[in-house]
């Protein structure tokens, strides 16, 4: 089995052609800036099942600002969807069998499943469902203010509001720089479970699902979150690889009456 997790589209630098990385035929390996991203994903892999990152082609829009606190990115989300559905026609035609995307805003996953026949996951909404199997009220965390309004809309989108207890920020300014993370951690994960704490106290949620990959799990374990805040805390890397491994095994993928295939595209070429 082979499943291909796709990141965000990369906006064009001004004066600049995007670099090499993410051309249509190429993933990236162990050699590649974000190879320890990709090694995270294959520990939660189980044995047997092949696990690749492509990023799609550079695309001419916005450079985000990264003062802004995450609103920068809403522009450049919608901007990048061309560029992820290529990369999941790519993905299908070069024999895998299924699509995850690592954003987990998921801003190209519903154009995406027009356009193939392997499953394609979103990592918010996969592990929204699961939560929702074991819990009746949801607590739903995002690393910075400015996602608040995606997650919010996302999930409205979705219809899942009504288990949702409560959407808060962890109120970080940004994303601590690699050699900053050690020395962050033990602050930010205070920080986390003081706001899920509240999340179960005052909301009363029984879950907690955290959106942001570049926190959680990236910098902060869910087993530890759960052992601090009482409840369980999602890791929606783990969930988004083995719902993947699943649809895969069972045969099952998005419905063509929902997503009727798009003409535009040969599965034959």
């Amino acid at each position: 089995m082979k499943i291909l997790v796709i990141g965000m589209g990369r906006s064009l630098r001004p004066g600049g052609d995007g670099g090499p990385v993410g051309r249509p035929g190429t993933t990236e390996r162990d050699s590649e800036p974000n190879s320890s991203l990709i090694r995270t994903y294959r520990s939660y892999a189980s044995p047997g099942t092949e696990i690749d990152s492509g990023t799609p082609d550079p695309y001419p829009g916005p450079v985000p600002d990264p003062g802004t606190g995450g609103t920068d990115r809403h522009l450049r989300y919608y901007m990048s969807v061309p560029a992820i559905v290529q990369k999941t026609v790519w993905a299908e035609q070069n024999g895998y069998d299924a699509v995850l995307q690592s954003n987990n805003f998921e801003h190209g996953v519903e154009a995406s499943r027009l356009a193939v026949r392997i499953p394609v996951l979103g990592l918010c909404r996969t592990t929204m469902h699961l939560a929702a199997t074991f819990a009746g009220r949801i607590g739903v965390t995002v690393p910075l203010d400015g996602y608040y309004v995606l997650a919010r809309n996302l999930l409205e989108s979705y219809g899942l509001m009504p288990f949702v207890s409560d959407i808060r920020s962890l109120g970080f300014d940004d994303v601590p720089a690699p050699d900053q993370v050690d020395a962050m951690r033990p602050i930010m994960l205070e920080r986390t479970a003081e706001v899920m704490r509240g999340l179960v106290k005052e909301t009363h949620a029984e879950c907690i699902v955290p959106l942001g990959g570049a926190v959680i799990p990236s910098i902060l374990d869910p087993a530890d979150l759960q052992r601090e805040v009482g409840v369980p805390v999602m890791n929606p890397r783990a969930v988004g690889v083995r719902t993947a491994e699943m649809c895969v095994q069972l045969g099952i993928t998005q419905s063509p009456l929902t997503y009727t295939p798009a003409e535009m595209f040969s599965y034959d070429d």
